[in-house]
């Protein structure tokens, strides 16, 4: 039975986003092997696919593919923003670190600025960081975020000083 490329390309688009990388690739490399000569062009038109990538999985299926394997190879992905731009974190501790409350002996320190101020003063400065990670990295460096009572309670009931009376 032959199958169209369309058919092919919805098959591909409707599984694809449902599985991981290394999913991805066996998905392609096993269907390519499938179709035999000219597979791996198809797939890789049918999939959006680059052609290496799918010759790769060809190879990959070829050689049996290992179900506890890691989906990328050590090193793989993106690089930690700490290792790019090491003046990140002096910079981030510079920042909190006058406003920092607890003792400084002491585990817990915390900090009431807000990851947004704090990513926002840290982009003026040049680091491209997001409210998430300095939130990350703030917690890396032992500190936690804290509002203040004041803050966590809200306003004084406009009746707290009639019990005086």
């Amino acid at each position: 039975m032959e199958v169209s490329n369309a058919a092919l390309a919805e098959m591909f688009a409707t599984v694809m986003p449902l599985l991981d990388e290394r999913q991805r690739r066996a998905l392609a490399g096993a269907q390519a092997r499938a179709l035999g000569r000219g597979g791996i062009g198809v797939v890789s038109a049918a999939a959006g696919m680059a052609r290496s990538t799918v010759q790769k999985a060809v190879g990959e299926v070829r050689a049996g593919v290992d179900p506890s394997a890691p989906v990328r190879r050590a090193g793989a992905g993106r690089k930690k923003l700490i290792d790019k731009d090491p003046s990140l974190l002096l910079n981030l501790d510079d920042l909190v670190e006058p406003t920092a409350r607890g003792d400084p002996m002491c585990p817990l320190r915390w900090t009431s600025k807000s990851t947004g101020h704090i990513a926002d003063a840290l982009a003026a400065m040049g680091h491209q960081v997001s409210p998430d990670t300095v939130g990350r990295l703030l917690r890396e460096m032992e500190f936690s975020l804290q509002a203040t009572a004041k803050q966590l309670e809200g306003a004084q009931h406009p009746d707290r000083d009639a019990q005086f009376v």
